[in-house]
């Protein structure tokens, strides 16, 4: 599949006339699952990441989407899905990190920073270790890094769809207490909203959103798709609603601006996903200075 995908990348030419580019864009069927993929993971990306952004847990997405590596390189080692590694470890390095943490009133995360960090090293050295021990070159190393969305499958967007079901339900349930708990976690506490149940849960929420990302962005540019469309709405407004509605529109709109590019040119889709979020997070910046 990821063959077949660079040789038609290479062979796409620009043609100005929209309609046909596109109708030559979504006539191959990678295209048409890099897009379904990535506008599912986009989606679910900007939500966890509205929250992420405001729960100032940034570190610990960016380790659990590190722990996306060894999870990939793990299960290439031992000859099963990748799919299932991403998930595994991700799943795995949020619960560590949830059991081992413990904010204390008036440190904030400090403490779980720590953790985090710990745990970073660990996953990062684990990485290293199963794509040594692998018989020769570990294949698709520089995907498991950097992504690569024009290898998704239709069961890869098949469960993409069903883990984003799974995330986006349990933050609806949880959502408005979660960000009771986030603004202010004393009162939240005192009011018995279940502080520290609720990080737990978000933790695990964060894990599964990571584990989808890394697979359209690779593991070192997850923060593409789920802490810059979030930094940028929380820019522009504090209203959670629009601020989630306008987080989804950018990751959206960044997803699919850097697939077309990516199909376009020799550029790799992460780095083109990466641009697009970035243009828009330098733009919000400068009319905010400007201001």
């Amino acid at each position: 599949m990821s063959l077949v995908g660079s040789a038609a990348s290479s062979n796409a030419a620009w043609s100005w006339n929209l309609l046909n580019d596109v109708r030559d864009m979504f006539s191959y069927p990678f295209m048409v699952n890099a897009f379904r993929g990535g506008t599912i993971v986009a989606i679910v990306g900007a939500v966890v990441g509205w929250y992420m952004v405001l729960r100032k847990q940034t570190f610990a997405g960016h380790t659990l989407s590190v722990a996306a590596f060894p999870g990939a390189a793990a299960a290439t080692l031992i000859g099963i899905s990748a799919t299932i590694g991403y998930f595994t470890f991700c799943i795995a390095a949020a619960l560590v990190i949830a059991i081992a943490s413990r904010p204390s009133r008036g440190r904030g995360f400090s403490a779980e920073s720590a953790v985090v960090g710990t745990v970073q090293a660990f996953v990062l050295a684990s990485g290293y270790l199963f794509a040594t021990l692998y018989n020769g070159v570990l294949s698709g190393l520089n995907n498991q890094l950097f992504g690569f969305t024009f290898g998704i499958t239709d069961a890869q967007v098949v469960t993409l769809g069903a883990v984003a079901v799974l995330v986006l339900g349990v933050l609806a349930v949880i959502g408005r207490r979660l960000f009771f708990a986030s603004i202010d976690t004393d009162v939240a506490d005192a009011r018995g909203v279940g502080v520290r149940l609720l990080g737990v849960v978000f933790l695990l929420v964060l894990g599964a959103a990571a584990a989808e990302a890394s697979q359209i962005t690779g593991a070192l540019l997850v923060f593409a798709l789920l802490v810059m469309p979030a930094a940028v709405a929380q820019r522009v407004t504090a209203r959670p609603v629009a601020g989630i509605a306008l987080a989804v529109l950018i990751g959206v709109v960044a997803t699919w601006g850097g697939l077309t590019m990516a199909y376009y040119t020799s550029y790799p889709s992460g780095f083109c996903i990466t641009s697009f979020a970035f243009a828009a997070f330098i733009a919000v910046h400068r009319v905010r200075a400007s201001a």
